[in-house]
Order: C-alpha cells, then sequence, then structure tokens
C-alpha cells in the first residue's frame, strides 16, 4: 500500500474547458458529473507516437474497470492538423477510443494541469482531488495499482459511486475501407490494401474500388491461420516479397503489423498469415527483457536477435532493399530502422539512438521520430518519410548513415515549397521514389501530394506540390504501365484515389507559411537551475536494481549553447544546469527511464516495468524565475 505521503499534496482538480466534446452524445461534461468516480486524464494528440500507445495500454484497464473508472481523453494538439475538429473526429475513430474526448485546441486545460508532455496522464480521485501525474508510456500497471487502491479507499468512505459513465459510442458508417494507410500493387494489377480500422487486409480490383477479399477476421488481435481467423491490429505497412523468395519464405507479401508490435508473412494463393518476427509485446527503451529467453538486454546499433524472439515497437512501414540484401523497417514506436533477415530469421537493429529528434551521419548517431513511410529508389537509396519532424530523409543502404533534405525538427512544419532547405512538411507519412530520382511525398497533415526534385551541382535540390485537397494521404502506389498517374491512399476519406503527375514533372509553388508548434514557455532563473524529475513507484513495486542502475538521465538543448553546464547522460534522476542568460530562450531535451518491479519477497522473478519520457520544455531565462523545473514522469 502506498502512504499518504507518497501522493500529491490534496488540490482540487481544474474545470475541464474547450471548444466541444466527442464521444459524450453530443453533452458537456464537468468534474461534478464525474464525482463518485476515478478519472484519469489523458492528454494525447493524434499524431504523437506515445500517445497511441497509452490508448493501446490502458484499452484493458479501461474494459476491467469500466463502472468505477472514467478515462477522458484530453487532445490538446500539437500540428495545425490536429486542431481541426473533422480531424480530431476521425481519429477518435480511427484509434477506438472509447471513451470521452475534450478537445482542447488551445491547450486551456492542459496548462491548467501544467501538463508539459504528450502524453501525460492524471488521476483524479473520487472526491474530485488531483492524487498522481505521470508523463509518458508504461504507466498502465502503476495506474492500475492506484486505482485500486482509490476504489478500496473511497468503497470504504462511501464516496465511490457504481455505474455507467458519460462514454457514447459514435455510429460509424460501413465503407469497403476504413482509414486505410498504405497499399501495394499485386502481380496482375490488383491491390492490396492495409485496411487499419478494419484490421485486416483489403484486396481490391485494378480499379482500387471493387472488393475481391478480405485477409483477416476484422478483429482485433494476434491470431495467424486463414483469412477468416487470422486477426491484425491496425496495420500499416506492405511490401511484396521478392520472386525468388516466395517460395522459399512460404509468403508472398510482408506486413508491419504496427499495433501488435509484428511483421506478418501472408501467402495469397490462399490468405494465409503467419507471424514472422515480433512477440506481440511493445519493446520498451532501455528495459530488461525484451527477448523472449530473459535476461537484461539493451540493444544497440548492429546487435542481432531471434526475429520471432524480440519484441518490436510499432513498425510502420516495411520494403526490400535489393542492395542490403534484407527488407528494411520503419519502427516508429521507438524512432529506429531495423533490418529483418526473412531467410536467416533475424531482425537487425539498423539505425537511430532511440531519441527522438533529426540528426544525421552515422547509424550508431542518428536520430529519428517516428519514421513511417519507405521507399527504394533506382540507385538504392532508402527514402524515408519521418513523420514527427516533418522531414524528407534518406539512408544508404552500404553504411546505413542517413541524411536530410527537407525538414529542420520537431517543432517547425508549415507547406512552402522552393529550396529543399527551405521547403516545408506537415508529418508525411509516405514516400515513392520515381525512376527519374525525384521522390513523390505524401504530406498528411498538409493533405497534399508534394515532389522533391534533385539538385544539380550537389544543390539541395526543389520542392513542388503537384496536388492539394487530399484526405491525410499516407500512402503511395506507382501503377506498373502508368507513368502518368499515382495512388494516393486517401486514408481519412476511405479511399484511394488516382492522382495524375504533371507532364513536366514540376507542379506548383505553394507557400502557406511557417508554423512552429506553440506550447507555454516556462520561464526559469539564468545561472544555476536544479531540475527535479520526480518518480516515485507505483504501490506494490520497488525500483528495479537487478541489472544496475533502475533510472537515466540525458539532457540536451536547442540552441546547444542554451546549456553551459548539465548536458549528457547520467543515472540520477536529478541534475545541477547552468543556462546562458546571453542566448535567453530555447528547448531543453529531457529524456528519462525508471524501472520498477513488483515487491513481492515471493516471486523469484517480478514483472518489470518500464517508465519513459522525452520532454522539450520551452524556456526563457528570466531575472527572478524559479530555479527549479520540476517534470513528474510518476508522482
Amino acid at each position: 500500500m502506498t502512504t499518504s505521503s507518497t501522493r500529491l499534496p490534496r488540490v482540487r482538480a481544474s474545470e475541464l474547458v474547450g471548444r466541444g466534446w466527442l464521444n459524450t452524445g453530443g453533452k458537456d461534461v464537468t468534474l461534478a458529473d464525474l464525482r463518485g468516480k476515478v478519472v484519469v486524464l489523458d492528454f494525447w494528440t493524434f499524431c504523437c507516437i506515445n500517445c497511441l500507445h497509452v490508448l493501446d495500454e490502458l484499452r484493458e484497464l479501461e474494459e476491467r474497470h469500466r463502472d468505477v473508472l472514467v478515462i477522458i481523453g484530453v487532445h490538446s494538439p500539437k500540428f495545425v492538423h490536429e486542431a481541426d475538429p473533422v480531424a480530431i473526429a476521425a481519429a477518435v475513430e480511427r484509434y477506438e477510443v472509447h471513451h470521452p474526448v475534450l478537445d482542447d485546441p488551445e491547450l486551456v486545460t492542459w496548462q491548467a494541469y501544467t501538463a508539459r508532455a504528450w502524453p501525460t496522464l492524471v488521476v483524479v480521485d473520487p472526491e474530485g482531488y488531483v492524487v498522481a501525474q505521470m508523463a509518458g508510456e508504461g504507466h498502465a500497471h502503476a495506474v492500475e495499482a492506484l486505482v485500486d487502491e482509490l476504489v478500496a479507499e473511497h468503497e470504504a468512505k462511501g464516496t465511490l459511486h457504481r455505474g455507467s459513465g458519460p462514454y457514447v459510442p459514435p455510429q460509424p458508417q460501413p465503407s469497403t475501407l476504413r482509414f486505410p494507410a498504405k497499399a501495394v500493387e499485386l502481380p496482375g494489377g490488383n491491390l492490396l490494401v492495409a485496411d487499419a480500422g478494419h484490421h485486416a487486409l483489403t484486396e481490391l480490383a485494378a480499379d482500387g474500388e471493387t472488393l475481391v477479399r478480405r485477409i483477416g477476421s476484422g478483429e482485433r488481435g494476434l491470431v495467424d491461420g486463414g483469412p477468416d481467423d487470422a486477426r491484425f491490429s491496425e496495420p500499416n505497412g506492405l511490401c511484396l516479397v521478392p520472386d525468388e523468395l516466395r517460395e522459399r519464405l512460404g509468403y508472398d507479401v510482408l506486413v508491419a503489423d504496427t499495433v501488435n508490435h509484428a511483421l506478418r508473412g501472408v501467402r495469397l494463393a490462399d490468405g494465409h498469415v503467419t507471424t514472422v518476427a515480433g512477440t506481440g509485446e511493445q519493446y520498451m527503451v532501455s528495459a530488461v527483457d525484451n527477448v523472449t529467453d530473459g535476461g537484461a538486454t539493451e540493444s544497440g546499433v548492429g546487435d542481432v536477435w531471434p526475429a520471432r524472439g524480440i519484441k518490436l515497437s510499432s513498425p510502420w512501414d516495411v520494403t526490400w532493399s535489393a542492395q542490403a540484401g534484407t527488407f528494411v523497417v520503419a519502427m516508429a514506436g521507438n524512432h529506429t530502422l531495423w533490418a529483418f533477415d526473412a531467410v536467416a530469421g533475424t531482425v537487425t537493429y539498423r539505425a537511430g539512438t532511440m531519441n527522438e529528434g533529426l540528426l544525421d551521419g552515422a547509424p550508431a548517431d542518428s536520430w529519428f521520430a517516428q519514421p513511417s513511410g519507405l521507399s527504394v529508389a533506382a540507385d538504392g537509396r532508402i527514402w524515408l518519410a519521418d513523420a514527427e519532424t516533418s522531414a524528407l530523409r534518406w539512408v544508404d543502404p552500404a553504411d546505413a548513415s542517413v541524411t536530410t533534405v527537407a525538414g529542420t525538427g520537431l517543432f517547425d512544419f508549415g507547406h512552402r515549397d522552393g529550396a529543399a532547405d527551405q521547403a516545408l512538411f506537415q508529418h508525411p507519412l509516405g514516400v515513392a521514389a520515381l525512376p527519374d530520382g525525384s521522390v513523390l511525398v505524401a504530406d498528411t497533415y498538409n493533405g497534399a501530394l508534394r515532389r522533391w526534385t534533385p539538385g544539380t551541382d550537389g544543390g539541395p535540390g526543389e520542392v513542388t506540390t503537384l496536388a492539394t485537397d487530399l484526405a491525410e494521404p499516407s500512402g503511395l502506389v506507382l501503377p506498373s504501365g502508368d507513368a502518368e498517374h499515382v495512388l494516393v491512399v486517401e486514408s481519412a476519406a476511405h479511399r484511394l484515389t488516382r492522382v495524375p503527375l504533371p507532364a513536366d514533372a514540376v507542379g506548383t509553388h505553394v507557400d502557406g507559411g511557417a508554423h512552429r508548434t506553440q506550447r507555454p514557455v516556462t520561464e526559469i532563473a539564468g545561472g544555476e537551475v536544479s531540475l527535479e524529475v520526480v518518480f516515485t513507484p507505483a504501490p506494490g513495486q520497488k525500483l528495479d536494481l537487478r541489472w544496475g542502475p533502475s533510472t537515466s538521465l540525458r539532457v540536451s538543448s536547442t540552441p546547444p549553447g542554451l546549456l553551459l553546464d548539465g548536458a549528457g547522460d547520467d543515472v540520477e534522476l536529478t541534475r545541477t544546469l547552468r543556462l546562458d542568460p546571453a542566448v535567453g530562450e530555447g528547448v531543453l531535451h529531457v529524456t528519462a527511464r525508471a524501472a520498477s518491479c513488483d515487491d513481492d519477497p515471493a516471486v523469484e522473478h517480478p514483472a518489470c516495468h518500464l517508465a519513459a519520457q522525452d520532454w522539450g520544455v520551452p524556456v526563457r531565462v528570466v531575472d527572478g524565475a524559479p530555479a527549479v523545473l520540476t517534470l513528474p514522469l510518476l508522482g
């Protein structure tokens, strides 16, 4: 049992204020309506893979405790597109959010609860007091332990009211496709679509409309077998297996089954589905037991693991690299690239540090941010849509070094054509390399089809716009025998759309302006500042010291000169920073991890739980401002 000393001071929860509500049947919800229930506020935004992980983490908890627990999603957007009420409603449907959602476009409720990161969870007790706040993912076990404790406490006090909550399910409209993600052209001309909203693969005729068959039962899950029995969970990427490998492997299409954290092989002759990589559980950064044979492991670039024995993290796309001789996997969930050797049955951690950001260079030094689209060019380059940095990048298949051609980082985006080093995208999810060396980009949150054309004499190249008014384009298919069109997967419109490619291959120039993620700036003192990341193990848990230090903390800044001292890695969750008043403002990047385990001496191998979060905290140096920055990982 936790004691009152491990909880936050008793502070009244702030009222829930926003533009409107979803999943309530049109009714507003107040804190008074929730009195008597344990309430979990989930601050999220639908671009954020960590937020999607938390939605999945909370599904079973929500179902088990629906009579005493109310989860409220507070949607506080990062990108401009995410503030569109139509887009929010589509996201709530797409990700099967089965609780009320407050639309918080101006971050009013976000600020009232001093949230600093996506995702953030806040627990409110049945009397309306905040009792815990936690940032990042990996908190499901801690939330459940706290819910169980609060239910017992308030049932004894008579302040717990069992019964249904304010959730009113929407009525989805039937359609052939439901939030399709990506597609591939099959031998013979038919199209296979990753039908994410149906948790299935849907085969269409060459016209892109006529239903041929479905592979998958349509129920969310991880089940192998024939087309009527197999289950997927929000599949995204698809890749044809090379002709020479199909008979040997026994399948024709490789699927990035995103929410199952798995790769699946599909045999087209009979629709049989087989899991070929992943365990079905999520790989947690710096966690122990990421492999099924037990023991502590923290993967590094170049490490090789049995494909069925290593956990993966939200694989979003997959492509075949003949030059590398492997499938390449965009592992959006931990911001990395992996390689899958289907013949050997192994996966290799190929590039990325698992830190979220944009940094080019060698594979062990490069940073990605939700890599979500892959395409191999004629020269072997592996083109990449790096969604959260709104960037177009490419990877050398020989040494996995990374180069960015457009995009500047996590917080800058827009719709701007022109020289590639000045061009801006908004959360692109798809790419397609054309035979002439140019690259098409599904610029998802701009609703546009864009094109990068290489420059001459080593120049940055040019970005143009080929089409606009598309509904969240997320995948691209270049149909064989038709060089004048591209098939665009319009995810939010539940369809495939054939878009002409201009004869001059240039397109138009659009300048829709530049945007920067707007979050409240924290005023902080110049000179020495105490950074404190709060982590208190949940009820029934203790810090996990079985494999060495149970915590880690990494700090950096943008611009780098903001931090005169205190940058780098260490195991303690407190750090003295020294900020340069001459620089004045910037972003502190803080990455914290903490491992806890079940505290029961009778259990020989207690379960491990990892809490993890990356913060990007905008700060401004102000005389007389606080000299302490507190970030709650769990407390």
